[in-house]
């Protein structure tokens, strides 16, 4: 036996050793290059033309647009029936009812689609709005890493709110791993919201987040504990209509409220509720 069978042998001994093997079996893992892949079609769908390079026109635009939703719909309800099986964990359950309620997740979502965009057409308007720098909404769309990642948490918050385990998490990671913004699926963003610069952002499961909210690079969003026995509670803070949270802001806690129309200045420490109308440019512990 070559040195070659043998590196073989020996991985494939660490496969049944280790574990960590997705076996393309009737109860395996979703496949993560196709979420992606479904994801990038989604992300087509809401931005026709502009997220990769394709001949589109008004006679062509119907056939491509009907192209994608068949291709989403298919591939998606496939990832969403693995999920579901994988998550029951139970032989009892039959393939055909998941695949049912995978198909109806699916359908749901592109039925969903023209209000995801009508929000997301909000954050785009947000961002130039907000931004001196940007020269056009369409300068937006195709270069603010913000913008990508509240897309894929605009999906993802869809997907999470009707039930489906695992993909919107793996949607969201992959936005993370992207832009460097870590939006949790499960929180709640409101309307015309605006990340400017992005890397290092880091908004909780469970936080809250009113319309007409701008934060900065670095700012936290997070919880004053991590310990498991708190999941499924209100660990992360509530930012009400109309702040501005500056960079490297850290704001913790699930009881944390930052009233409406505050601004909380940059390298802050918040770990108790600010009064709406208020500037804190200082720490602010309890």
């Amino acid at each position: 036996m070559n040195s070659i069978d043998s590196s073989i042998d020996n991985i494939l001994e660490s496969y049944q050793k280790y574990g960590g093997i997705n076996l393309d079996e009737s109860r395996n893992f979703p496949n993560r290059q196709n979420v992606i892949a479904v994801l990038s079609d989604l992300q087509c769908l809401i931005f026709p033309g502009f997220r990769v390079a394709e001949e589109i026109d008004a006679q062509t635009l119907r056939f491509v647009t009907g192209e994608r939703v068949n291709r989403v719909i298919s591939m998606l309800t496939r990832e969403i029936q693995k999920a579901l099986l994988y998550v029951v964990q139970d032989p009892a359950v039959e393939q055909s009812h998941c695949f049912t309620l995978a198909e109806q997740a699916s359908r749901a979502l592109i039925d969903e689609l023209p209000e995801i965009r009508r929000k997301i057409g909000r954050d785009v308007q947000a961002a130039y709005e907000g931004d001196p720098a940007a020269k056009s909404t369409e300068e937006v769309i195709v270069s603010y890493p913000g913008l990508e990642a509240i897309v894929v948490y605009r999906i993802a918050h869809f997907l999470a709110n009707s039930g489906v385990p695992v993909i919107p998490r793996i949607m969201s990671e992959y936005a993370h791993g992207k832009t460097g913004i870590d939006i949790n699926p499960g929180a709640t963003i409101g309307e015309s919201f605006f990340i400017d610069h992005g890397t290092g952002v880091v908004i909780g499961e469970s936080c809250t987040i009113g319309n007409n909210v701008k934060i900065y690079q670095g700012v936290t969003l997070g919880a004053l504990s991590v310990k498991k026995e708190l999941m499924n509670k209100k660990r992360h803070p509530t930012i009400e209509d109309n702040v501005t949270i500056y960079a490297n802001a850290t704001i913790l806690g699930g009881e944390t409220v930052i009233g409406k129309g505050s601004t909380i200045g940059g390298n802050t420490w918040v770990t108790k509720s600010v009064p709406a109308g208020t500037t804190y440019t200082q720490t602010c512990t309890q």
